[in-house]
């Protein structure tokens, strides 16, 4: 097991009714920025829920934040922050909103140089921000107790990610009956999204965590049996409860802690997103089991580990069984609704050769491996046509 720290702060506060609670959550005092995507919320009752807690408290809101928060959309929200003299941040919707929520909150009170952008890109420290809190409507990216954030900006087609203390929300509340109403692509892109979540955690190289390993198992089972639950019965409370907080579980740092990570899928995954515009769960369906494929050398023993505890497939011929595993996960990623294949998501060789030469342009090596421009290019070669 690798050496590791853990602290997280946030205060989680799961279950029916839970909204209510930000009466009691929010600062009395406070100056509030509801932000919130394409208005969904309005029409799903939860709006109502949140303002009726919110009595008595100035809230301006701010919409429109895209399923992949764009930085110029986010610096519209900033100049406001600075107009009003915004003290509390309140995002209201799925990970996208919290994301953007976060740069907002970053990027408002940043006084590096004159681009906030340079905190995605370069890594520049965020030394203060805006506080914030989340109602959570879309379980996927776990940002609602991690430091993480993942922005787009458009002029450049780059999607980025950072990461701050700082942008732990002080306080996040998961009501599974406000999912109900999700589209079967929102719910189908969750599953996925935080299926990968897990497995770059996990199928990669082995450093001895039992304990890392079997939370890591026991989140993709839980995905496996409760995803057709769902898309069976969109009502079925418990299940969608299960389905929330593994998206939780699944980056909230617990399987994270003394293990080796990856995230190459996710950093391929971003690329593609910014060049085509595809659904980022989409994407990581497309990516990972052609990574997987390329890499099976290096993750053999992890790959046959997951094999045998999440498939219950087993075997002499360790190819035979790695290429099982992969096909099965491939027919779960279907199954949910993430049918992936390049011609699907516009993944043109003359896209592949773009997202080469970005690769190529910043010098980035990403994952356990290490894996620079030309191999992530064979990688996406790889990929289901």
């Amino acid at each position: 097991m690798l050496n590791f720290e853990y602290c997280n702060p946030v205060n989680v506060v799961f279950g029916k009714g839970q909204i209510a609670k930000l009466a009691d959550l929010v600062p009395q005092d406070a100056k509030v920025m509801m932000t919130y995507g394409g208005g969904s919320i309005k029409r799903n009752g939860v709006y109502e829920q949140v303002m009726d807690a919110l009595q008595g408290r100035k809230v301006i809101e701010f919409g429109g934040i895209e399923p992949n928060p764009k930085y110029e959309t986010c610096m519209k929200a900033v100049e406001i922050c600075k107009a009003e003299g915004i003290d509390f941040l309140l995002a209201v919707g799925g990970g996208s909103t919290l994301d953007g929520t976060k740069f907002i909150a970053a990027a408002a009170k940043y006084t590096g140089s004159e681009d906030p952008w340079d905190i995605c890109l370069k890594g520049a420290p965020v030394l203060d921000e805006i506080p914030i809190g989340c109602v959570i409507t879309l379980p996927a990216t776990g940002s609602e107790m991690n430091g993480w954030s993942v922005v787009s900006r458009l002029s450049t087609d780059e999607k980025l990610a950072f990461w701050s203390t700082l942008s732990f929300p002080k306080f996040s509340i998961l009501d599974p009956e406000t999912t109900m109403s999700l589209p079967e692509r929102q719910v189908a892109n969750g599953i996925v999204d935080t299926f990968v979540h897990v497995c770059e955690q996990y199928v990669t190289r082995p450093v001895n965590t039992p304990i890392q390993d079997r939370q890591a198992e026991g989140v993709l089972l839980t995905l496996i049996e409760e995803a057709p639950k769902v898309l069976a019965n969109p009502k079925d409370y418990e299940a969608r409860a299960n389905l929330m907080w593994a998206a939780t579980v699944g980056l909230n740092g617990w399987l994270a802690k003394g293990v080796v990570e990856d995230w190459a899928t996710h950093g391929i995954g971003h690329e593609i997103t910014a060049f085509t515009g595809t659904d980022h769960g989409k994407t990581l369906a497309l990516v990972m089991p052609a990574l997987w494929k390329y890499l099976r050398k290096e993750k053999e023993a992890k790959l046959l580990q997951y094999a045998d505890r999440v498939w219950g497939i087993r075997g002499e011929d360790k190819d035979a069984v790695i290429d099982a595993a992969i096909e099965k996960t491939v027919e779960f990623f279907k199954s949910v609704g993430c049918d992936a294949t390049r011609t699907a998501y516009g993944v043109t060789d003359e896209v592949i050769e773009k997202i080469i030469l970005v690769f190529e342009r910043r010098g980035t090596k990403l994952g356990e491996c290490a894996i620079g421009a030309q191999e992530i290019g064979q990688i996406l070669k790889l990929c289901a046509k």
